[in-house]
């Protein structure tokens, strides 16, 4: 499966992160931190966030997770519009719409910040789920139905985002999901018919 789009946001995204874990400015230039936004005007860190990670196995996860399921949704909205720009463009978008809810909320808050590509990577994954709900998704190496990882990983993200305290943002998470879902049926509108043909119709794996 050619998927160049893909293979190449996994290599800028572990490249940037590995020059971050060894140089503390690179982080201070590209984390998400909202008043270099909102007072100094640095708009680009509404994405430049998303490729730094905050250690190893915060990178591997979300490109492990970007490299399995990235690569269908990378053909699949190429051969729906005709594009090569559409999958990078949603991925970039997933950026910022996914971080937006914590910008926003945290907007005056001078003591917050946010890195790692896992709300775009949400977007992904659930843009897959809504292709393939049955599709088998390997949970630490458990088989689980992606419907119902789906659902799992929801209401969990929903339950820790009002807990709090675990210091991931898990409004990030919700946000990606929600718009890798809505960005999927605004480009193809007939995904959603096929989505319900396919819940009613269970075919595991």
């Amino acid at each position: 499966m050619s998927s160049p789009v893909t293979l190449v946001l996994i290599a800028i995204t572990a490249l940037v992160s590995w020059l971050a874990f060894k140089d503390r400015r690179v982080v201070d230039r590209l984390i998400l931190w909202p008043p270099a936004v909102s007072k100094r005007h640095e708009y680009w860190r509404l994405v430049s966030y998303g490729f730094l990670h905050a250690d190893l196995p915060h990178l591997l996860f979300n490109m492990v997770t970007l490299f399995f399921f990235g690569r269908m949704i990378e053909q699949v909205m190429l051969k729906i519009t005709g594009s090569p720009l559409t999958y990078p463009l949603f991925y970039l978008a997933a950026l910022v719409v996914s971080i937006l809810p914590s910008y926003l909320k945290n907007q005056k808050n001078p003591s917050y910040f946010s890195l790692g590509a896992s709300g775009a990577v949400s977007a992904v994954l659930f843009a897959f789920i809504l292709l393939s709900p049955w599709s088998l998704i390997f949970v630490f190496f458990i088989p689980a139905p992606a419907i119902l990882y789906a659902v799992f990983y929801v209401g969990y993200s929903i339950w820790m985002d009002r807990k709090g305290g675990d210091r991931i943002n898990h409004s990030a998470h919700l946000a990606g999901a929600a718009f890798g879902v809505m960005f999927m049926l605004a480009m193809e509108p007939r995904v959603w018919e096929v989505f319900l043909e396919q819940l009613l119709n269970p075919r595991f794996g």
